[in-house]
C-alpha cells in the first residue's frame, strides 16, 4: 500500500538527482585542456539556386547549417499526352532543365494534383496552377477554364515573372505554404 507522502517524497528526491546530474558533465571532452582556442573558419556558402543559398558557419564552439529549400523529388517520364507531358515540353522549351521539371511537378501535385477543374472552395483559386482568381488565366486564352495547355501556360509565366523558376516557386511554397 502505497502511503500518502511517498510520491511527493520520491517527486523531490528525482528533481535533486536531475539538478546534481546537470550540473555534472561527463563528457570526455571536458578532460580534455584546451591551451589556444581553434581559429575560426571563414562562412562557406553554396549557391543552390539564384535565390536560395544554403550555408555553413562555424565558430571555435559551434556549427549552424541553413537549410535550404526547392530541392524535389525526381518527377520521372510523364504519359504521353498528360498535362504533364504538355508541362515537360513548355519547361524544356523555356531552356529549363528537368530539375525545374521537377519543381514543378511537386508544386502542382501540391496545388492540384494536376486537375484541370480544381477549385478550392476557401480561396476562388482555379485549374491546375491554381490562379486567383481563376480567371487571371483568360490572358492566356479563352479556353482557359477547360485547356490544360492554357493554364500550364499562364502558370508558367506566372512562375517565371515572380519567382524566376519552379523551383523558386516550389522553394517559397514550402517555406510558407503557397506560392
Amino acid at each position: 500500500m502505497r502511503r500518502p507522502w511517498s510520491l511527493p517524497l520520491f517527486a523531490s528526491v528525482a528533481s535533486v538527482a536531475l539538478v546534481l546530474a546537470a550540473m555534472t558533465d561527463h563528457s570526455p571532452a571536458m578532460a580534455l585542456e584546451v591551451t589556444a582556442p581553434a581559429p575560426a573558419a571563414p562562412a562557406q556558402e553554396v549557391l543552390a539556386t539564384d535565390d536560395y543559398v544554403s550555408g555553413i558557419e562555424r565558430t571555435e564552439w559551434k556549427t549552424i547549417e541553413v537549410v535550404t529549400y526547392g530541392i524535389a523529388p525526381a518527377a520521372g517520364t510523364p504519359d504521353p499526352g498528360t498535362a504533364m507531358a504538355i508541362a515537360l515540353e513548355m519547361v524544356t522549351a523555356r531552356g529549363w532543365s528537368t530539375a525545374q521539371y521537377d519543381c514543378l511537378v511537386a508544386l502542382w501535385n501540391k496545388e492540384s494534383r494536376w486537375n484541370v477543374y480544381a477549385h478550392n472552395q476557401s480561396s476562388g483559386a482555379y485549374g491546375i496552377p491554381q490562379a486567383l482568381p481563376g480567371s487571371k488565366m483568360a490572358s492566356a486564352g479563352a479556353d482557359w477554364a477547360t485547356n490544360p495547355a492554357t493554364q500550364i501556360t499562364w502558370g508558367l509565366g506566372y512562375i517565371e515573372a515572380r519567382y524566376g523558376d519552379p523551383c523558386g516557386a516550389w522553394a517559397h511554397s514550402q517555406r510558407v505554404g503557397w506560392y
